[in-house]
């Protein structure tokens, strides 16, 4: 299973899959989203696949920040270098 320690890294591991990684993918993880059947049901009657993916990307996103508590890498300017 997949590990991450930030929150950007649940994005950058996400951004780039296709629906079909995306499906296998995150697989090991217990995801309270509509099923691979719904989506596969949702596409066939007119759904836009572009969107359904990345619907899922997001409520996938937010569900393994939440569940693994991951917190926001820090970005800020280091303090202790200074400009002379």
């Amino acid at each position: 299973m997949k590990t991450f320690l930030y929150c950007d890294e649940v994005d950058d591991w996400l951004n780039p899959m296709t629906y079909e990684e995306f499906w296998r993918e995150t697989e090991p993880f217990v995801l309270d989203t509509p099923t691979r059947d719904e989506c596969d049901a949702d596409i066939a009657e007119g759904a836009n696949p572009v969107i359904v993916l990345a619907v899922l990307k997001r409520l996938a996103r937010l569900q393994i920040i939440s569940d693994l508590n991951l917190p926001y890498r820090d970005i800020s300017p280091d303090r202790s270098f200074s400009r002379h």
